[in-house]
């Protein structure tokens, strides 16, 4: 038994060499990035020309209190649209990370609660990133930016 475990350790210690944090912070940056990207360019027309049917959305099923539809719309297309570009490049990665977790939060509690498990696997990308930064492969390192 002994030998298996031992086996088994030295396969996971050459694992966590193979797949270290740089890799894993570059994948989260890419992956997380392209969700919220992908959502920003559903809610516009070009660059950053809100569509009609994001405003209906935000008057109905995305309302939010406090800030009327029309500022929440520019506000969240903007937002999709340049924080993914921030981490993609690793740049501000933990402000980035943290800003896209509030946006997370708001969904999560305003807007689709029950959506709670896809909310949470978001949640876990940029908690990674806010708690270990950006990586080797990253502007946030070359400007040695913590």
């Amino acid at each position: 038994m002994s030998s298996l475990k031992e086996t088994w350790n030295g396969v996971a210690t050459r694992v966590e060499g193979l797949i270290g944090h740089d890799l894993l912070a570059l994948v989260s940056r890419v992956s997380i990035a392209a969700i919220f990207f992908q959502s920003g360019r559903t809610k516009v027309e070009g660059f950053l020309t809100i569509t009609e049917g994001t405003y209906e959305l935000f008057r109905t099923e995305y309302k939010l209190p406090l800030i009327p539809p029309e500022i929440a719309a520019h506000l969240s297309a903007s937002v999709e649209t340049f924080v993914p570009v921030f981490l993609v490049l690793g740049l501000l990665t933990r402000l980035s990370a943290t800003v896209l977790l509030g946006m997370t939060t708001i969904i999560e509690i305003f807007v689709y609660p029950d959506a709670w498990p896809t909310h949470l696997s978001w949640a876990a990308i940029l908690l990674y990133l806010i708690g270990r930064g950006a990586g080797r492969w990253s502007l946030d390192h070359v400007l040695r930016i913590r």
